[in-house]
């Protein structure tokens, strides 16, 4: 199955975006540089919000980043990713970033291989706030192959 397919099949939808402010995703070369994508969840983790909460929100960013691909590129198919940012809205004694940002990790070992095309870089920082009170914001770096 190819990238494309599986993230299909994860239930990932993908639809033609209205340009917004800014560039959700730019290309440089045969690199795709993906805006910060937000979750829909709000709030802080480990005040109110649980790792796993958090878990589903990183992993709901990095579909969101997987269909600003999608219309940068076109496909998912023939690319790498290579570096992961994550970013939680943390509690001054929560200590589990890590563990929140693996939704977004998960997600795209599952779409491209954990020990292929997903094998990639990765950065999980908490932060005392994130705009609009998010939960979790995460950007990636994709390399395209072909």
């Amino acid at each position: 199955m190819t990238p494309q397919q599986k993230a299909e099949s994860l239930g990932i939808k993908f639809e033609k975006q209205t340009p917004g402010y800014l560039n959700l995703c730019a290309r440089i070369g045969k690199q795709l540089l993906s805006s910060g994508h937000v979750s829909t969840l709000k709030g802080k983790l480990g005040d109110g919000l649980s790792t796993e909460q958090g878990y589903q929100a990183a992993r709901d960013c990095a579909a969101k980043i997987l269909q600003s691909v999608w219309n940068a590129h076109g496909t998912l198919d023939g690319l790498r990713v290579v570096k992961v940012l994550g970013c939680v809205n943390s509690a001054p004694a929560f200590i589990e970033q890590h563990l929140v940002i693996n939704g977004a990790s998960d997600l795209f070992h599952e779409v491209f291989g954990k020990e292929t095309d997903g094998y990639h870089a990765r950065s999980a920082l908490g932060f005392a706030s994130l705009p609009t009170g998010v939960a979790v914001e995460v950007e990636a770096i994709f390399e395209i192959k072909e």
